[in-house]
Protein backbone atom coordinates (compact mmCIF):
# COMPACT_ATOMS: atom_id res chain seq x y z
CA UNK A 1 0.00 0.00 0.00
CA UNK A 2 1.54 3.36 -0.99
CA UNK A 3 1.21 6.55 1.03
CA UNK A 4 -1.72 7.89 -0.97
CA UNK A 5 -3.66 4.66 -0.53
CA UNK A 6 -2.85 4.61 3.18
CA UNK A 7 -4.31 8.06 3.74
CA UNK A 8 -7.46 7.26 1.80
CA UNK A 9 -7.79 4.06 3.81
CA UNK A 10 -7.40 6.06 6.99
CA UNK A 11 -10.44 8.15 6.05
CA UNK A 12 -12.59 5.08 6.50
CA UNK A 13 -11.02 3.82 9.69
CA UNK A 14 -12.92 3.51 12.93
CA UNK A 15 -13.85 6.93 14.31
CA UNK A 16 -14.40 7.49 18.02
CA UNK A 17 -15.59 10.62 19.78
CA UNK A 18 -13.08 13.33 19.08
CA UNK A 19 -10.46 11.31 17.33
CA UNK A 20 -9.40 9.56 14.19
CA UNK A 21 -6.93 7.20 15.73
CA UNK A 22 -5.09 4.98 13.35
CA UNK A 23 -5.76 1.41 12.46
CA UNK A 24 -3.99 2.11 9.19
CA UNK A 25 -1.22 4.56 8.43
CA UNK A 26 -1.85 8.23 8.08
CA UNK A 27 0.27 9.34 5.15
CA UNK A 28 1.47 12.77 4.20
CA UNK A 29 1.53 12.70 0.42
CA UNK A 30 -0.66 13.11 -2.68
CA UNK A 31 -3.40 15.62 -3.18
CA UNK A 32 -7.03 15.29 -4.14
CA UNK A 33 -7.46 16.98 -7.50
CA UNK A 34 -10.21 19.45 -6.73
CA UNK A 35 -10.93 22.63 -8.67
CA UNK A 36 -12.93 25.73 -7.92
CA UNK A 37 -13.42 28.24 -5.11
CA UNK A 38 -15.66 28.02 -2.07
CA UNK A 39 -18.92 29.91 -2.35
CA UNK A 40 -18.51 30.89 1.30
CA UNK A 41 -14.83 31.68 1.00
CA UNK A 42 -13.33 34.65 2.77
CA UNK A 43 -9.69 34.27 1.65
CA UNK A 44 -7.37 34.87 4.55
CA UNK A 45 -4.05 33.34 3.58
CA UNK A 46 -1.14 35.10 5.18
CA UNK A 47 2.52 34.25 5.29
CA UNK A 48 5.99 35.38 4.52
CA UNK A 49 9.03 33.36 3.53
CA UNK A 50 12.18 34.37 5.35
CA UNK A 51 15.19 35.24 3.23
CA UNK A 52 17.45 32.26 2.89
CA UNK A 53 14.88 29.91 4.41
CA UNK A 54 14.01 28.11 1.20
CA UNK A 55 14.53 24.39 1.80
CA UNK A 56 17.55 22.79 0.21
CA UNK A 57 17.25 20.20 -2.52
CA UNK A 58 17.48 17.38 0.01
CA UNK A 59 14.80 18.79 2.30
CA UNK A 60 11.32 17.28 2.26
CA UNK A 61 9.88 20.77 2.70
CA UNK A 62 8.41 22.66 -0.20
CA UNK A 63 8.52 26.41 -0.54
CA UNK A 64 5.01 27.24 0.61
CA UNK A 65 2.87 29.32 -1.73
CA UNK A 66 0.22 31.09 0.37
CA UNK A 67 -2.14 31.48 -2.59
CA UNK A 68 -1.89 27.79 -3.44
CA UNK A 69 -2.49 26.84 0.20
CA UNK A 70 -5.60 29.03 0.29
CA UNK A 71 -6.85 27.63 -3.01
CA UNK A 72 -6.42 24.05 -1.76
CA UNK A 73 -8.38 24.78 1.42
CA UNK A 74 -11.08 26.64 -0.54
CA UNK A 75 -11.51 23.76 -2.95
CA UNK A 76 -11.63 21.08 -0.26
CA UNK A 77 -14.15 23.04 1.79
CA UNK A 78 -16.38 23.54 -1.24
CA UNK A 79 -16.30 19.87 -2.20
CA UNK A 80 -17.10 18.71 1.33
CA UNK A 81 -19.70 21.46 1.92
CA UNK A 82 -17.83 22.70 5.01
CA UNK A 83 -19.33 25.94 6.35
CA UNK A 84 -16.03 27.15 7.80
CA UNK A 85 -12.47 26.03 8.45
CA UNK A 86 -9.07 27.31 9.55
CA UNK A 87 -5.63 25.94 8.68
CA UNK A 88 -2.42 27.14 10.34
CA UNK A 89 1.00 26.07 9.11
CA UNK A 90 4.19 27.16 10.84
CA UNK A 91 7.53 26.31 9.26
CA UNK A 92 11.06 27.79 9.16
CA UNK A 93 9.81 29.77 6.15
CA UNK A 94 7.20 31.60 8.21
CA UNK A 95 3.65 31.30 9.51
CA UNK A 96 0.75 30.75 7.12
CA UNK A 97 -2.99 30.86 7.75
CA UNK A 98 -5.75 29.83 5.35
CA UNK A 99 -9.33 30.45 6.48
CA UNK A 100 -12.52 29.79 4.59
CA UNK A 101 -16.24 30.32 4.99
CA UNK A 102 -18.17 31.36 8.05
CA UNK A 103 -18.49 30.46 11.70
CA UNK A 104 -22.29 30.42 11.45
CA UNK A 105 -24.63 29.32 8.69
CA UNK A 106 -26.79 32.17 7.48
CA UNK A 107 -24.20 34.77 8.46
CA UNK A 108 -20.89 36.01 7.10
CA UNK A 109 -18.50 35.72 10.04
CA UNK A 110 -15.08 34.59 8.79
CA UNK A 111 -13.12 32.34 11.15
CA UNK A 112 -9.54 32.97 12.15
CA UNK A 113 -6.70 31.76 14.30
CA UNK A 114 -8.37 33.20 17.40
CA UNK A 115 -11.75 31.52 16.80
CA UNK A 116 -12.71 29.15 19.62
CA UNK A 117 -13.93 25.62 18.84
CA UNK A 118 -14.31 22.31 20.65
CA UNK A 119 -11.02 20.47 20.21
CA UNK A 120 -12.43 17.07 21.19
CA UNK A 121 -9.77 14.35 21.56
CA UNK A 122 -6.87 16.75 21.20
CA UNK A 123 -7.77 17.22 24.89
CA UNK A 124 -6.10 13.84 25.45
CA UNK A 125 -2.71 15.41 24.81
CA UNK A 126 -3.40 17.66 27.82
CA UNK A 127 -4.82 15.02 30.15
CA UNK A 128 -1.84 12.78 29.41
CA UNK A 129 0.57 15.68 29.99
CA UNK A 130 -0.86 16.24 33.48
CA UNK A 131 -0.40 12.54 34.28
CA UNK A 132 3.19 12.58 33.00
CA UNK A 133 3.97 15.67 35.10
CA UNK A 134 2.54 13.94 38.16
CA UNK A 135 4.79 10.96 37.44
CA UNK A 136 7.74 13.32 36.99
CA UNK A 137 7.03 14.70 40.48
CA UNK A 138 6.85 11.20 41.97
CA UNK A 139 3.16 11.50 42.79
CA UNK A 140 2.29 8.40 40.75
CA UNK A 141 3.98 5.73 38.67
CA UNK A 142 3.09 4.55 35.19
CA UNK A 143 3.10 1.00 36.59
CA UNK A 144 0.43 1.81 39.20
CA UNK A 145 -2.85 -0.07 38.82
CA UNK A 146 -5.92 2.07 38.18
CA UNK A 147 -7.52 0.44 41.23
CA UNK A 148 -5.14 2.51 43.38
CA UNK A 149 -6.96 5.67 42.30
CA UNK A 150 -10.43 4.71 41.06
CA UNK A 151 -12.50 1.96 42.72
CA UNK A 152 -14.72 -0.59 41.02
CA UNK A 153 -12.96 -0.66 37.64
CA UNK A 154 -13.38 -4.18 36.23
CA UNK A 155 -10.02 -5.96 36.57
CA UNK A 156 -8.65 -2.63 37.77
CA UNK A 157 -5.89 -4.22 39.81
CA UNK A 158 -4.39 -5.51 36.54
CA UNK A 159 -4.76 -2.37 34.41
CA UNK A 160 -1.88 0.10 34.72
CA UNK A 161 -1.73 3.84 34.17
CA UNK A 162 0.60 3.20 31.22
CA UNK A 163 -1.95 0.88 29.60
CA UNK A 164 -4.64 3.53 29.94
CA UNK A 165 -2.33 6.14 28.41
CA UNK A 166 -1.56 3.83 25.48
CA UNK A 167 -5.14 2.63 24.85
CA UNK A 168 -4.25 -0.90 25.89
CA UNK A 169 -6.55 -1.47 28.85
CA UNK A 170 -9.13 -3.45 26.87
CA UNK A 171 -11.96 -1.50 28.51
CA UNK A 172 -15.01 -0.95 26.33
CA UNK A 173 -15.33 2.57 24.94
CA UNK A 174 -18.49 4.16 26.29
CA UNK A 175 -18.97 6.28 23.16
CA UNK A 176 -19.55 3.06 21.19
CA UNK A 177 -22.73 2.32 23.13
CA UNK A 178 -25.78 3.02 20.90
CA UNK A 179 -27.89 4.10 23.86
CA UNK A 180 -25.28 6.69 24.76
CA UNK A 181 -25.60 8.43 21.39
CA UNK A 182 -29.39 8.25 21.62
CA UNK A 183 -29.26 9.95 25.02
CA UNK A 184 -27.06 12.73 23.66
CA UNK A 185 -29.59 13.45 20.94
CA UNK A 186 -32.62 13.20 23.20
CA UNK A 187 -31.13 15.46 25.88
CA UNK A 188 -28.22 17.50 24.43
CA UNK A 189 -28.02 19.70 27.55
CA UNK A 190 -27.61 16.74 29.91
CA UNK A 191 -24.86 17.17 32.49
CA UNK A 192 -22.70 14.06 32.61
CA UNK A 193 -20.34 12.90 35.31
CA UNK A 194 -17.31 10.70 34.64
CA UNK A 195 -18.93 8.08 36.85
CA UNK A 196 -21.99 7.96 34.57
CA UNK A 197 -20.01 7.39 31.39
CA UNK A 198 -17.80 4.85 33.13
CA UNK A 199 -20.88 2.95 34.26
CA UNK A 200 -21.88 2.66 30.61
CA UNK A 201 -18.47 1.29 29.73
CA UNK A 202 -18.39 -1.17 32.60
CA UNK A 203 -21.70 -2.73 31.57
CA UNK A 204 -19.88 -4.19 28.58
CA UNK A 205 -17.29 -6.99 28.67
CA UNK A 206 -13.68 -6.01 27.98
CA UNK A 207 -12.36 -6.14 24.44
CA UNK A 208 -9.22 -8.06 25.44
CA UNK A 209 -6.98 -8.69 28.48
CA UNK A 210 -4.97 -5.64 29.58
CA UNK A 211 -1.79 -5.00 27.63
CA UNK A 212 -2.43 -7.58 24.92
CA UNK A 213 -3.83 -5.35 22.17
CA UNK A 214 -4.73 -1.79 21.15
CA UNK A 215 -8.22 -0.29 21.01
CA UNK A 216 -8.97 3.42 20.99
CA UNK A 217 -11.34 3.85 23.93
CA UNK A 218 -12.45 7.12 25.51
CA UNK A 219 -12.99 5.18 28.72
CA UNK A 220 -9.22 5.20 29.26
CA UNK A 221 -9.05 8.98 29.39
CA UNK A 222 -12.21 9.39 31.43
CA UNK A 223 -10.37 7.34 34.04
CA UNK A 224 -7.14 9.29 33.64
CA UNK A 225 -9.02 12.52 34.22
CA UNK A 226 -10.17 11.15 37.57
CA UNK A 227 -6.63 10.06 38.41
CA UNK A 228 -5.29 13.53 37.64
CA UNK A 229 -7.92 15.13 39.87
CA UNK A 230 -7.28 12.77 42.78
CA UNK A 231 -3.52 13.18 42.66
CA UNK A 232 -3.57 16.98 42.37
CA UNK A 233 -6.56 17.43 44.66
CA UNK A 234 -8.21 19.88 42.27
CA UNK A 235 -10.54 19.83 39.23
CA UNK A 236 -8.97 18.81 35.94
CA UNK A 237 -9.74 22.25 34.51
CA UNK A 238 -7.61 23.86 37.21
CA UNK A 239 -4.82 21.34 36.66
CA UNK A 240 -4.80 22.26 32.96
CA UNK A 241 -4.56 25.94 33.84
CA UNK A 242 -1.92 25.59 36.56
CA UNK A 243 0.28 23.01 34.90
CA UNK A 244 -0.11 23.70 31.17
CA UNK A 245 -1.87 26.86 30.07
CA UNK A 246 -0.39 29.27 32.61
CA UNK A 247 3.28 28.25 32.29
CA UNK A 248 3.12 28.29 28.47
CA UNK A 249 1.17 31.55 28.18
CA UNK A 250 -1.82 29.82 26.62
CA UNK A 251 -4.71 32.19 27.26
CA UNK A 252 -7.57 31.15 24.97
CA UNK A 253 -8.01 27.52 26.08
CA UNK A 254 -10.33 26.15 28.73
CA UNK A 255 -11.90 22.94 29.99
CA UNK A 256 -15.42 24.22 30.72
CA UNK A 257 -17.47 23.39 33.79
CA UNK A 258 -19.87 20.49 33.35
CA UNK A 259 -22.85 22.87 33.42
CA UNK A 260 -21.38 25.30 30.86
CA UNK A 261 -22.45 24.68 27.26
CA UNK A 262 -21.18 27.99 25.91
CA UNK A 263 -18.00 28.69 23.94
CA UNK A 264 -15.97 31.88 24.55
CA UNK A 265 -16.11 34.66 21.96
CA UNK A 266 -15.14 34.69 19.18
CA UNK A 267 -16.35 31.17 18.45
CA UNK A 268 -17.61 28.95 15.69
CA UNK A 269 -20.84 27.06 15.59
CA UNK A 270 -20.41 23.35 14.89
CA UNK A 271 -22.51 21.30 12.47
CA UNK A 272 -23.19 17.72 11.48
CA UNK A 273 -25.73 15.85 9.41
CA UNK A 274 -27.77 13.32 11.34
CA UNK A 275 -27.49 12.11 14.92
CA UNK A 276 -24.52 11.95 17.27
CA UNK A 277 -23.80 8.32 16.39
CA UNK A 278 -22.35 9.40 13.04
CA UNK A 279 -19.53 11.11 14.93
CA UNK A 280 -19.09 8.54 17.68
CA UNK A 281 -18.80 5.34 15.65
CA UNK A 282 -17.80 4.51 12.10
CA UNK A 283 -21.25 4.52 10.54
CA UNK A 284 -21.38 6.03 7.03
CA UNK A 285 -24.36 8.08 5.97
CA UNK A 286 -26.99 6.04 4.13
CA UNK A 287 -27.36 6.89 0.43
CA UNK A 288 -30.61 8.82 0.88
CA UNK A 289 -29.03 11.08 3.52
CA UNK A 290 -25.97 11.67 1.40
CA UNK A 291 -28.11 12.60 -1.60
CA UNK A 292 -30.35 14.90 0.42
CA UNK A 293 -27.37 16.67 2.00
CA UNK A 294 -25.70 17.21 -1.38
CA UNK A 295 -28.97 18.47 -2.83
CA UNK A 296 -29.50 20.88 0.03
CA UNK A 297 -32.81 19.38 1.09
CA UNK A 298 -31.23 18.08 4.31
CA UNK A 299 -29.61 20.75 6.47
CA UNK A 300 -26.90 20.02 9.04
CA UNK A 301 -27.82 20.14 12.73
CA UNK A 302 -26.22 22.79 14.93
CA UNK A 303 -24.39 20.91 17.72
CA UNK A 304 -22.57 23.96 19.09
CA UNK A 305 -24.10 23.85 22.56
CA UNK A 306 -24.34 20.12 23.04
CA UNK A 307 -23.06 19.61 26.59
CA UNK A 308 -19.54 18.21 26.29
CA UNK A 309 -19.37 17.10 29.92
CA UNK A 310 -19.51 13.53 28.63
CA UNK A 311 -16.01 14.06 27.27
CA UNK A 312 -14.04 15.82 30.09
CA UNK A 313 -10.47 14.43 30.06
CA UNK A 314 -11.20 12.44 26.91
CA UNK A 315 -12.27 15.40 24.79
CA UNK A 316 -13.94 18.29 26.58
CA UNK A 317 -11.57 21.24 26.04
CA UNK A 318 -12.10 24.38 23.97
CA UNK A 319 -9.24 26.17 22.26
CA UNK A 320 -8.12 28.09 19.16
CA UNK A 321 -5.80 27.27 16.29
CA UNK A 322 -3.31 29.82 17.63
CA UNK A 323 -3.22 28.20 21.08
CA UNK A 324 -3.04 24.65 19.72
CA UNK A 325 -0.09 25.57 17.51
CA UNK A 326 1.74 26.87 20.58
CA UNK A 327 0.71 23.85 22.65
CA UNK A 328 1.65 21.03 20.27
CA UNK A 329 5.10 22.46 19.56
CA UNK A 330 5.80 23.06 23.26
CA UNK A 331 4.71 19.51 24.08
CA UNK A 332 6.83 17.81 21.42
CA UNK A 333 9.83 20.14 21.65
CA UNK A 334 10.42 19.52 25.35
CA UNK A 335 8.96 22.61 27.01
CA UNK A 336 6.54 20.67 29.25
CA UNK A 337 8.54 17.79 30.81
CA UNK A 338 12.10 17.46 32.06
CA UNK A 339 14.65 15.65 29.88
CA UNK A 340 14.07 12.21 31.42
CA UNK A 341 10.30 12.30 31.17
CA UNK A 342 10.41 13.94 27.75
CA UNK A 343 12.39 10.91 26.59
CA UNK A 344 9.81 8.57 28.14
CA UNK A 345 7.00 10.53 26.51
CA UNK A 346 8.66 10.46 23.10
CA UNK A 347 9.32 6.73 23.42
CA UNK A 348 5.89 5.96 24.90
CA UNK A 349 3.96 5.27 21.68
CA UNK A 350 3.50 1.61 20.71
CA UNK A 351 2.23 0.08 17.44
CA UNK A 352 -1.49 0.36 16.87
CA UNK A 353 -1.32 -2.59 14.47
CA UNK A 354 1.86 -4.72 14.69
CA UNK A 355 0.83 -6.59 11.55
CA UNK A 356 1.07 -3.37 9.53
CA UNK A 357 4.64 -2.02 9.54
CA UNK A 358 3.54 1.45 8.44
CA UNK A 359 0.78 1.76 11.01
CA UNK A 360 1.18 4.66 13.43
CA UNK A 361 2.05 4.34 17.10
CA UNK A 362 -0.08 5.55 20.00
CA UNK A 363 1.41 6.58 23.30
CA UNK A 364 0.89 9.00 26.14
CA UNK A 365 -1.90 11.03 24.58
CA UNK A 366 -0.12 11.30 21.25
CA UNK A 367 0.12 9.50 17.93
CA UNK A 368 3.44 9.19 16.09
CA UNK A 369 4.00 8.42 12.44
CA UNK A 370 7.15 8.42 10.34
CA UNK A 371 6.48 9.20 6.70
CA UNK A 372 10.10 9.25 5.54
CA UNK A 373 13.50 8.86 7.24
CA UNK A 374 13.54 12.60 7.99
CA UNK A 375 9.81 13.22 8.54
CA UNK A 376 8.16 12.13 11.79
CA UNK A 377 5.07 13.85 13.13
CA UNK A 378 3.52 13.71 16.59
CA UNK A 379 -0.18 14.50 16.39
CA UNK A 380 -3.74 13.98 17.51
CA UNK A 381 -7.08 14.25 15.76
CA UNK A 382 -10.21 15.56 17.42
CA UNK A 383 -13.77 14.67 16.46
CA UNK A 384 -17.13 15.14 18.11
CA UNK A 385 -20.55 16.29 16.92
CA UNK A 386 -20.01 19.67 15.30
CA UNK A 387 -16.23 19.80 14.88
CA UNK A 388 -13.27 17.94 13.40
CA UNK A 389 -9.66 18.93 13.98
CA UNK A 390 -5.98 18.02 13.82
CA UNK A 391 -2.89 19.25 15.66
CA UNK A 392 0.59 17.99 14.81
CA UNK A 393 4.28 18.87 15.01
CA UNK A 394 7.27 17.54 13.08
CA UNK A 395 10.31 18.23 15.33
CA UNK A 396 12.96 17.43 12.71
CA UNK A 397 11.70 19.96 10.17
CA UNK A 398 10.08 22.31 12.72
CA UNK A 399 6.67 22.11 11.04
CA UNK A 400 3.43 22.73 12.93
CA UNK A 401 0.05 21.98 11.33
CA UNK A 402 -3.22 22.81 13.06
CA UNK A 403 -6.59 22.74 11.36
CA UNK A 404 -10.24 22.54 12.20
CA UNK A 405 -13.58 22.35 10.44
CA UNK A 406 -17.05 23.17 11.75
CA UNK A 407 -18.56 20.20 9.92
CA UNK A 408 -17.76 16.84 11.52
CA UNK A 409 -18.27 14.58 8.52
CA UNK A 410 -18.85 15.49 4.88
CA UNK A 411 -22.02 14.28 3.13
CA UNK A 412 -19.98 11.47 1.55
CA UNK A 413 -18.87 10.35 5.06
CA UNK A 414 -15.32 11.70 5.06
CA UNK A 415 -13.98 13.04 8.36
CA UNK A 416 -13.29 16.59 7.28
CA UNK A 417 -10.02 17.11 9.17
CA UNK A 418 -8.50 14.06 7.53
CA UNK A 419 -9.41 15.29 4.06
CA UNK A 420 -8.20 18.83 4.77
CA UNK A 421 -4.91 17.45 6.09
CA UNK A 422 -4.35 15.60 2.84
CA UNK A 423 -4.59 18.91 1.00
CA UNK A 424 -2.39 20.84 3.40
CA UNK A 425 0.54 18.44 3.59
CA UNK A 426 0.76 18.42 -0.18
CA UNK A 427 1.52 22.12 0.11
CA UNK A 428 4.17 21.53 2.79
CA UNK A 429 6.05 18.32 1.96
CA UNK A 430 7.44 16.46 -1.01
CA UNK A 431 7.37 12.81 -0.01
CA UNK A 432 7.86 9.49 -1.81
CA UNK A 433 4.75 7.74 -3.07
Amino acid sequence: MNNSQQLRASAGRRRHMAAMVATTALALVAVLVIAGCSANSSPASTGSAEAGATPSGSSPLKTINPAALQAAVDAAAKEMMIPGAVVEVRTPQGDFTAAVGTTELGAEVPPGGDTHFRIASITKTMTAAVIVLQAQEGKLRFSDPISKYVPDVPNGENITIAELLRMRSGLYGYTNDPEFAATLDADPAKVWTPQEVLAIAFRHPPEFPPGTDYDYSNTNYALLGLVAEKVDGKPLAQAFQDRLYGPLGIKQSVLPASTDTSIPDPYSHGYMYGGSAFALVDTPYPPDMESAAKAGTLQPIDYTNQNSSYATGAGGAISTADDLATWIRALVDGQVFNADFQRQWLEGPQPTNPAEPKAPYYGYGIERQSFAPDVTMYYHFGELPGFNSFSGYDPVNKVTIVLWSNLTVSPDSRPTANALLLEVVNQVYTLPS
